[in-house]
């Protein structure tokens, strides 16, 4: 468990928040810009000294100013990759990473250079200087001397901010095998809906410097009184899925949550494999009868658990699929129109081709 609790005043601005997070897995930290998530950050990394704050990870405190303990951050055994790369522009690849081991303690486990290259794939890169190399192969460097220098805690600030999107796209993968295949605890900083979805267990809401909520990210996204999620374009529900088979004729993939089946356009998962998707609520439609002879491939019974207010003229349903939850958002006529209440049997149609393309 990594424990956070922090207070810090800037001028013109206050930084008090407070979460606790499970260990292994990822944290991502996600709020607008300016609403402290890099202040936060550098204050877990000990770059940073709070006014007061307690940190402690998995039952080692790292600061407790009420106690005048401060662990300096070589010792908190913090990896930290920043937005940019911070790689020295005079050394090799290879150097830069033997960079980080030579900063690991003595004696602590973790992956050889080896294994590191090998996962980053980065193999190619290690006689070449960072600059030779794009923004998306200095972020997985970065991310390698990090690896190496053996942290019981990785810390990324926005490492994907100053990419484009088809390097975005590269490097979201080598993320996500960190992830699964180091089994780091990791605090991710972002204002990126697309990397919580793809990277994220455990999710802290922030703004203006507090706290919103924290949980985990499945549960936070179907909340439909947390504006800084509900009200945005993309909201919607976050689903846990399994790839259950593959129909190239027809272009579909079948998979399956805790709702039922959803057909999606084809995907290079093989069966078994377990995926999230967001289903938007903007592109869910509810209908109070069973429709058919329509285009749509995904017709699902649904119970009608609330209906709250969204934007001006708009409602936000929250519908019960079996054991999921999904989000359509609607116009207030449309509630009107059909008589929409709590309880109420319906059902939601989602396209299949709403789950194509960049953020579905």
């Amino acid at each position: 468990m990594l424990e956070v609790a922090l207070r810090h005043r800037f001028p013109g601005f206050a930084l008090e928040a407070r979460f606790a997070a499970p260990m292994p897995g990822v944290t991502a930290v996600f709020g607008p810009s300016g609403c402290g998530k890099s202040t936060l950050l550098s204050a877990v990394a000990g770059l940073l000294r709070p006014e007061e704050g307690r940190v402690v990870l998995d039952g080692t405190v790292l600061l407790d100013t009420e106690a005048r303990l401060v662990l300096p951050p070589e010792r908190r055994r913090c990896g930290v990759v920043f937005q940019d790369a911070r790689l020295f522009p005079h050394l090799s690849v290879e150097t830069n990473l033997r960079y980080g081991l030579r900063r690991a303690p003595r004696g602590a486990e973790g992956p050889a250079l080896e294994e590191v290259v090998a996962l980053l794939g980065i193999g190619h890169l290690l006689h070449r200087r960072p600059a030779a190399l794009s923004g998306g192969e200095r972020q997985r460097v970065a991310l390698g001397r990090a690896l190496l220098s053996r942290p019981r805690l990785m810390l990324m600030d926005e490492p994907l901010a100053a990419l484009d999107a088809p390097r975005r796209a590269e490097v979201l993968p080598y993320l996500a095998r960190v992830r699964d295949r180091l089994r780091l605890p990791i605090l991710l900083v972002t204002h990126a809906l697309d990397e919580v979805d793809r990277l994220a267990d455990h999710l802290v809401l922030m703004e203006a410097g507090r706290v919103l909520a924290a949980g985990p990210i499945e549960t936070l996204a179907a909340r439909t009184d947390l504006p800084l999620l509900a009200s945005r374009r993309d909201a919607g529900a976050l689903l846990a899925c399994t790839v259950l088979g593959h129909d190239p004729l027809r272009g579909l993939t079948r998979l399956r949550f805790e709702g039922g089946e959803l057909r999606v356009p084809l995907r290079e998962e093989a069966p078994g494999t377990a995926l999230r998707i967001r289903v938007r609520a903007r592109d869910i439609s509810v209908s109070t009868e069973e429709p058919r002879g329509l285009s749509v491939q995904n017709v699902l019974p649904a119970v009608l658990e609330a209906i709250d207010p969204a934007a001006p003229h708009e409602a936000m349903l929250r519908l019960r699929v079996g054991q999921a939850v999904l989000l359509a958002r609607i116009t207030g006529d449309a509630v009107a129109r059909l008589g929409l209440r709590p309880g109420q049997r319906l059902w939601a149609l989602v396209k299949s081709v709403a789950f194509a393309g960049p953020g579905a």
